[in-house]
């Protein structure tokens, strides 16, 4: 980014979100589509694990990356003042590394929780990709019990990363409000109004299917929903940033009048 006004906290999360994005497309989409042409849907078992490993890595790193930016957001309209000086490149850099270390070890925990249990074999994935409540739902043997380990596990974690998200915005509604000037106001809120777009549809679509037991598993909803969380809102994401954005419009545009001429 050579443009100076990009060169923020906020952009640089941006960046690691940009590029987690890619990724989670990257980590079913090209199999659904050698599926789609191929008409073969065989995928080995050390595929299987390997697909849901990273994806659910990657699903959890974004869950704590938009913590992040959430507490970025937070700090900027609070603390404005020492924002600089807490949201340091380092300091920045060590909430990234957390997020991508925290996904990591919370996808091991659920990937060896769920091909722990016994799987007789040959399985049909009733799913475009492997995904822990199809995958589950699998096995010869009663899989409630680490079901309820994995729901309590990711109930703890993940609904505590969105709570954190929740209370940033809380306080940032009660700065915002105090503003006296209605401009005041919006242009405080429209900072954080692209962020709030995507974890409205990150934790919308994820919560469908990952709050409810596999034994409620619709091979028609769930995976529609998956669809939504895993390819349309990742993709959906740099728009959204873009858009709704100034500085990202004015780069943009300067990039683009720069190769025209």
């Amino acid at each position: 980014m050579r443009d100076s006004r990009l060169h923020s906290p906020m952009y640089f999360f941006l960046k690691n979100l940009s590029f987690l994005d890619m990724c989670y497309t990257s980590a079913t989409v090209p199999k659904a589509v050698v599926v789609s042409f191929t008409g073969s849907g065989v995928i080995s078992y050390l595929e299987c694990v390997t697909q849901l490993y990273i994806f659910v890595t990657l699903c959890a790193t974004e869950c704590f990356l938009l913590t992040a930016m959430a507490y970025d957001r937070c700090l900027a309209i609070l603390r404005p003042l020492l924002y600089g000086t807490i949201m340091s490149q380092k300091y920045c850099s060590a909430l990234v590394v957390t997020a991508w270390v925290g996904g990591a070890c919370y996808s091991a925990f659920h990937t060896f929780n769920t091909f722990s249990l016994p799987y007789c074999g040959p399985n049909v994935v009733e799913h475009f990709f492997c995904d822990i409540p199809p995958v589950m739902r699998l096995s010869c043997a009663d899989y409630h019990l680490s079901e309820e380990v994995g729901f309590a596990v990711s109930s703890c974690i993940i609904m505590s990363a969105f709570a954190l998200t929740v209370f940033s915005y809380i306080g940032i509604v009660a700065t915002v409000l105090r503003i006296p000037s209605v401009d005041g106001r919006w242009k405080a809120f429209s900072t954080c109004s692209s962020h709030l777009t995507t974890v409205i549809l990150f934790y919308g679509t994820g919560s469908f299917v990952y709050l409810r037991p596999a034994s409620q598993y619709s091979t028609t909803l769930n995976p529609l929903a998956s669809v939504f969380y895993s390819v349309v809102t990742p993709s959906l994401n740099p728009v959204v940033y873009c858009l709704r954005n100034k500085d990202m419009k004015f780069a943009l545009q300067k990039l683009y009048c720069g190769r025209k001429n």
